[in-house]
């Protein structure tokens, strides 16, 4: 176990990626896919961009050898082809993936630096960590993905793993440094979600 990097629970890191899942199932029934196809966008959500982070650092992909992240995410799949859709509407999914956005930024920045990456690449290991999922979710549903709208959900990941980064360079104390670094992201995410807050796009017009 390396003390540099968060250690979640297990019942909520599982729940954490199942949240994931559970999103990129959702899309798929909206567009009325397969089984097959809700249970792929919820395998490529739920683990998209903790594989994408181990790739580029060298790190064993975490999911690999664990045997339940893959049966999780497909079981999530299957809850989601037996429900109707309107159980999952509403924004407390919202802000359950707020959480898991927040968390998993920090973990994905903290693994980072643990593997010897320097902070900057570091800080995008962690929105890669909490985006990329999203991202992959998106393209596969020929959608303008979570980049390509200015709602604040990227920038609250940044947040959270820049501050991490910044924490564990000054040594700080692990757990207050992730604590108050997943905090941010979170209230972050949380406050967009309930205020409608969004980045301002360009509007400057061409001379």
């Amino acid at each position: 176990m390396n003390p540099d990097i968060p250690q979640i629970p297990a019942i909520l890191d599982i729940a954490g990626i199942a949240v994931f899942a559970l999103s990129g199932a959702l899309l798929a029934a909206r567009l009325r896919q397969t089984f097959v196809t809700m249970g792929f966008f919820a395998l490529a959500t739920g683990v998209g961009g903790g594989s994408v982070r181990d790739l580029l650092i060298g790190a064993p992909v975490f999911w690999v050898r664990d045997p339940w992240v893959a049966a999780v995410c497909l079981g999530v799949a299957l809850i989601a082809w037996f429900t109707p859709r309107r159980w999952w509407e509403g924004q407390f999914l919202e802000y359950a993936d707020a959480v898991g956005l927040a968390a998993y930024a920090v973990l994905g920045t903290a693994k980072a630096l643990a593997y010897g990456v320097t902070p900057v690449p570091a800080v995008t290991m962690g929105i890669i960590t909490g985006c990329v999922g999203g991202i992959i979710r998106d393209v596969l549903a020929g959608r303008p993905s979570i980049l390509m709208r200015p709602e604040l959900y990227v920038t609250a990941a940044a947040l959270s793993s820049a501050l991490c980064a910044v924490g564990m360079m000054l040594d700080a104390p692990r757990g207050i440094v992730w604590t108050v670094a997943g905090a941010a992201g979170f209230i972050l995410r949380a406050s967009a979600i309930k205020f409608g807050i969004h980045l301002p796009a360009y509007r400057r017009a061409d001379d």
